[in-house]
């Protein structure tokens, strides 16, 4: 039995045998499950009237998915920590998870033993993604975040609408400026995010992350 501290944790996911099972695993090991949400919504109502000391969070739910849920809740000052579980193992999920300051991520193929490692440092502010993810992989994600804080207000709201596909001169028109002026900006976050100079690559790229860029 683990030392647990009295942790109190609402959980959500949509299938209710990995709900279950997550549960029993949870309370078998000392840990006091106040809440389970079977959509976003349910979750993000049971985190705001419960108050509790953890959230573990699918991502892909009904209603609202994991990563709307922590936005909102953290825009109502919630003190909740949160735990990302998924399937996902996409560089972007990722990427949106690390944008976020989520210091939780795990796998639904990561054990109750790395739960349990994972719950423990989040719980003292420490960080916590599936040893499945490589090392490699995961700093390289921290280095592109890095970049990304290089890039002006005016930059990230050109960004933002590349990655909505919206077109150079549709960018130019919405926002009042010159064609040549955008295109200087794409060339300045190309530089900024060491892109390769050829023609869509910001584009591509922009698409890829487009969940991360929105939460910029």
């Amino acid at each position: 039995m683990s030392q647990t501290n009295n942790c109190t944790i609402v959980i959500a996911d949509d299938h209710p045998m990995i709900l279950k099972g997550l549960f029993e695993e949870l309370t078998s090991n000392g840990y006091i499950v106040v809440g389970q949400g079977t959509n976003g919504l349910e979750a993000l109502e049971l985190i705001l009237k419960l108050k509790p000391m953890l959230a573990i969070l699918d991502i892909d739910m009904p209603f609202l998915n994991g990563f709307e849920v922590v936005k909102t809740a953290k825009d109502k000052n919630v003190e909740t920590k949160f735990i990302i579980q998924s399937f996902h193992k996409e560089a972007d999920y990722v990427m949106q998870a690390k944008s976020m300051q989520l210091k939780g991520y795990l796998l639904k193929e990561d054990s109750f033993i790395e739960i349990e490692k994972c719950i423990k440092a989040v719980l003292n502010n420490e960080s916590y993604f599936s040893t499945s993810f490589e090392s490699g992989f995961l700093q390289n994600m921290s280095k592109e975040l890095q970049q990304l804080k290089l890039l002006t207000p005016s930059e990230i709201t050109i960004l933002k609408q590349i990655a909505q596909q919206i077109t150079t001169s549709a960018i130019a028109d919405g926002l009042g400026i010159s064609v040549r002026t955008i295109e200087k900006h794409r060339s300045n976050i190309i530089n900024k995010l060491n892109l390769k100079n050829e023609s869509n690559s910001l584009t591509s790229w922009a698409i890829l992350n487009r969940n991360t860029i929105i939460t910029l």
